[in-house]
C-alpha cells in the first residue's frame, strides 16, 4: 500500500523557517514527480513546488526565492525548506507523488505562520 507521510509542520513566527519532510513507501520513488501542495481555509488546493526524477524544479510565483524543494532518492524522501515565512503561507501542506495515471497524496501537515 502506497504511503506518503509528511512531518515538520507547526507554528512559526513571520520571517521564520520550517522544513517539511515526506517519506514515501511502496513506490519506485526515483521514477515519480514529487510535489508539495497547500490548501488554506476556504481556498482551493494549490501547487507549491515540484521536483522531477531528474531534479528539475518548479515553484509557484508566491514562494519563489523563499522555498526550496529537494529529494533524496536513497531515503525515498522529499523535502520543502521554507524560509521567510509569511502569514499567507498558513495552510495544510500536502505531499504528492505522480507518475502517468498514478497520483498519491499524503495526509497533510499544518503550517501556521503567526505572531
Amino acid at each position: 500500500q502506497v504511503q506518503l507521510v509528511e512531518s515538520g509542520g507547526g507554528l512559526v513566527q513571520p520571517g521564520g523557517s520550517l522544513r517539511l519532510s515526506c517519506a514515501a513507501s511502496a513506490i519506485i520513488f526515483r521514477t515519480y514527480v514529487m510535489g508539495w501542495y497547500r490548501q488554506a481555509p476556504g481556498k482551493q488546493r494549490e501547487l507549491v513546488a515540484t521536483v522531477t526524477p531528474g531534479g528539475s524544479t518548479n515553484y509557484a510565483d508566491s514562494v519563489k526565492g523563499r522555498f526550496t524543494i529537494s529529494r533524496d532518492n536513497v531515503k525515498n524522501t522529499v523535502y520543502l525548506q521554507m524560509n521567510s515565512l509569511k502569514p499567507e503561507d498558513t495552510a495544510v501542506y500536502y505531499c504528492n507523488a505522480a507518475l502517468l495515471s498514478a497520483n498519491y497524496w499524503g495526509q497533510g501537515t499544518q503550517v501556521t505562520v503567526s505572531s
